[in-house]
Formats: structure tokens, C-alpha cells, sequence
């Protein structure tokens, strides 16, 4: 959100890609609602500006899969697009209560703003041969084997060239949060914060110390 917010101040200098990392793929299962309850509160701290709204009732998503696909769908035709249905995606779990992990849902959410309805329900239910379900699934193998991530969020430049985000970061252990790191900046602040992120990438890019 952060990033999204000041790109714009930076159009034609930076641009920001989002690249798939389903942690279900890397733990063998969706993130469990014991633990995302306990970030809930983490993130709205750091981001009073934000929706947060703890999830109710029992239809807790068991797969974001589906999300990721849809996104990457929306992304093949319109990358722009593809960057509201991924804050809107985000928006519908974490403030809405709402099962991203099921198709209808997230067509909803395309239809909502104004995407290829039917370009994303081939892609959700396999009706494009599972192309694009791959393409989620390569991002995520290039991010592991080809440059180390192993959680979210990871900011890198082209080259893989690590930076470090303005948030302070949970320890976890046992499936609870055991620790957490400092805090840098909070809300607004952290807008300052993110600028000074988009400087250095730019400054390490024009001294040729990255692609």
C-alpha cells in the first residue's frame, strides 16, 4: 500500500512490480487464522490510515490460490487494473471478512471494477489449460530458487539487490508472534520513510550497482 501510494510522485523514474509469492506453496498450506489474527492488529497499528476489521464468522479461506490466479489474469490484459484488484483482493479479506479463496468472489470483485469477467473465470477454473495458475506458480519457483525469498513482503530491485522496507517485522515461533522488531515510522511518517526507499533504489540504479 505504502509503495503504491507514493509511486505516482515518481512516474517515469520507478515502477513498481508485484511478482507472486503464495506462502502456501513454500508451507504446504494457507497461512493459519490463529497467526493472521495475531498480524491483524500488527499491521493496523502501522497503518491507522488503512481498513482493518478482525475476520468473522467461519468462512475463513483455506487457499489464496485463487487470488493470486485471478490477479495474474487481470495482470495479462491490464496491468493497472491488476493493480486495484490487488489492493481491492486485500481490502475484501482484511476489512470485509470476505473468502478470497473462493472464485465467485473474486469475480466479483473484477466485475466490480470493470475487468474481463470472463478472461478471469477461464483462468480460475481452468478452462485456459492452467496457464496462468502456472505462470503464479513459476514466479513463485523463480523468487525461491533464483533469489532467496522466503517470506513477504520482499522489496528488490531488477537484479535482486535487496531493500529494506519501512515496517517493523514479527518474530514468529509455534505459529505465535514471539517478538517484533522496532518500529521506524508510523502512518503518515512513513511516507517520508518510503520516498527515502524510492531515492536510494534510484540512486543505486544511476551508479550502476544495479539493473
Amino acid at each position: 500500500m505504502r509503495l503504491r501510494q507514493v509511486e505516482p510522485e515518481y512516474e517515469g523514474r520507478v515502477r513498481v512490480r508485484t511478482r507472486a509469492f503464495p506462502l502456501e506453496l513454500l508451507g504446504g498450506k494457507a497461512a493459519p487464522r490463529a497467526l493472521l489474527s495475531e498480524e491483524w492488529w500488527l499491521a493496523a497499528l502501522q497503518e491507522p490510515t488503512a481498513e482493518f476489521k478482525a475476520f468473522t464468522g467461519d468462512d475463513w479461506p483455506t487457499t489464496t490460490l485463487p487470488a493470486f490466479t485471478a490477479v495474474r489474469a487481470v495482470a495479462n490484459q491490464d496491468d493497472q487494473l491488476a493493480h486495484a484488484l490487488d489492493l481491492r483482493v486485500r481490502r475484501a479479506f482484511f476489512a470485509e471478512s470476505r473468502n478470497i479463496g473462493k472464485p465467485e468472489v473474486l469475480l466479483d470483485l473484477v466485475r466490480e471494477l470493470g475487468g474481463d469477467v470472463a478472461h478471469a473465470a477461464r483462468a480460475l477454473d481452468g478452462g485456459d489449460g492452467g496457464a496462468v495458475r502456472q505462470q503464479v506458480e513459476h514466479e513463485f519457483d523463480m523468487g525461491r530458487k533464483e533469489l532467496g525469498v522466503r517470506g513477504t513482503p520482499t522489496l528488490m530491485l531488477a537484479d535482486g539487490t535487496r531493500l529494506e522496507m519501512p515496517m517493523a517485522t514479527p518474530r514468529v515461533l509455534g505459529g505465535r508472534i514471539v517478538g517484533l522488531r522496532a518500529q521506524t515510522c508510523l502512518g503518515d511518517g512513513c511516507r517520508a520513510a518510503t520516498r527515502a526507499l524510492f531515492e536510494r533504489a534510484i540512486e543505486r540504479v544511476s551508479h550502476g550497482t544495479s539493473g
